[in-house]
């Protein structure tokens, strides 16, 4: 992620996409089983966003289980089960192929 000078530093001495990316690896530096993400490329430049959801691609073949809150339809479009909500309802549920994201 490009963030290994800034070890040295408080999280209020990094930028907001800083900080994101801190959050993202020290989320997967375990290999966890399953990933909570609330809107994981939010403050990150495209570039960034796609090389997140790429390793949590990555990650979901390897068997773990991605849970991602995002308003984002790139990013939904990376998952497998998309579930869509309004105003706490669901409205819409659907799965796809993972290969529709390298379409978007």
């Amino acid at each position: 992620f490009q963030i290994v000078g800034k070890k040295d530093l408080y999280p209020n001495q990094l930028s907001g996409g800083q900080q994101q990316l801190v959050g993202v690896a020290r989320a997967v530096i375990a290999n966890p089983q399953v990933i909570l993400a609330d809107e994981p490329t939010g403050n990150l430049h495209s570039a960034q966003g796609k090389e997140i959801m790429e390793l949590f691609r990555s990650l979901n073949d390897s068997g773990a289980t991605i849970i991602q809150v995002t308003h984002s339809e790139v990013n939904a479009s990376y998952g497998t089960r998309i579930i869509q909500l309004r105003d706490g309802w669901v409205v819409n549920e659907e799965t796809s192929d993972q290969t529709s994201a390298a379409t978007v």
